[in-house]
């Protein structure tokens, strides 16, 4: 499969064909997406509780974003990347914005950057897009700001006012020169109208089948991270499981002296393991002390 672009993604919305997006956040989880042929791969944001142990994306720093997108690069080096802006990263100004999505770039070599937000982010968008910056863009709920904004992660548009409020939202966001937008956690019937009424995809996740391609996060769809479990993810396997038991395994082999086999270990050959005791002043004999000690 050749690297897509962001022509690519316009091409299959004219053409009604969907695809699937995922997050990674390390270079074999990169690799496996490439294997499977998913054409574009997004470090979000939610390496912070996903991979890191924060309560949420919010404490992820700008660093650690190019710490893990440096590893998906390496790890789909053909795939196209998007690296997601972290929590007050481009919310200080638009110029901040570019130099933190210029560093993704250079430091990277993503081939697009993501940010949150409606109108209050149209600024830094067209300064990015203007410094040649393929843009993707996030509507709906926004988990950088939804504790403190949005009373929650809870399904947003669900009004009429709402739901007109995205909808131009969503065409300033186009305006703005986004390539695509991510639709998360609103209304199906909102959804398929904010695909219908704008040139760019739009990528949902929890906003329905009718969005031009959809996106979930890697280690809920293989059911890696156990716990809560969002009600628009699909688990695919349950990789956690697996993990969990063969952990066990491992240990009850280790504790009862089954691993390693002689299979799985390295052995001197006889004339050096004797010529070893030798000079040890031990003679040694199949591997075992037959006797004998050194003078000191």
């Amino acid at each position: 499969m050749d690297k897509a672009n962001v022509n690519d993604f316009r091409r299959w919305k004219r053409e009604g064909q969907p695809f699937a997006t995922l997050t990674a956040y390390d270079a074999p989880s990169a690799r496996m997406c490439a294997a499977a042929e998913i054409p574009l791969i997004l470090v979000g944001d939610s390496v912070s509780n996903v991979v890191l142990g924060y309560d949420d994306t919010r404490p992820v720093t700008m660093d650690e974003m190019i710490h893990h997108t440096k590893a998906v690069r390496r790890g789909a080096p053909q795939t196209f990347v998007v690296g997601d802006l972290p929590f007050m990263s481009y919310q200080v100004s638009p110029e901040e914005a570019v130099v933190n999505a210029g560093r993704f770039v250079k430091e990277c070599r993503v081939d697009a950057v993501k940010l949150e937000g409606g109108s209050a982010v149209v600024p830094a968008i067209e300064r990015i897009v203007a410094a040649g910056i393929p843009v993707m863009g996030h509507l709906g709920l926004l988990p950088q700001t939804a504790a403190m904004q949005q009373g929650g992660m809870r399904v947003q548009g669900t009004d009429a006012e709402a739901a007109i409020t995205l909808v131009a939202e969503a065409k300033a966001l186009v305006a703005a020169g986004i390539f695509a937008v991510v639709l998360e956690c609103i209304p199906q019937e909102l959804a398929k109208i904010i695909t219908a009424e704008i040139p760019v995809p739009t990528i949902g996740i929890g906003a329905g089948p009718d969005c031009d391609g959809q996106i979930l996060v890697l280690h809920d769809m293989l059911g890696i991270e156990s716990g809560y479990q969002p009600r628009f993810v699909r688990r695919y396997a349950e990789i956690e499981d697996a993990m969990v038991a063969a952990m066990r395994s491992y240990a009850r082999d280790v504790q009862e002296r089954g691993f390693p086999n002689e299979k799985e270990s390295f052995h001197m050959p006889d004339e050096e393991l004797s010529r070893f005791g030798e000079k040890r002043g031990i003679r040694e004999t199949g591997g075992t002390r037959d006797g004998g000690t050194n003078s000191e």
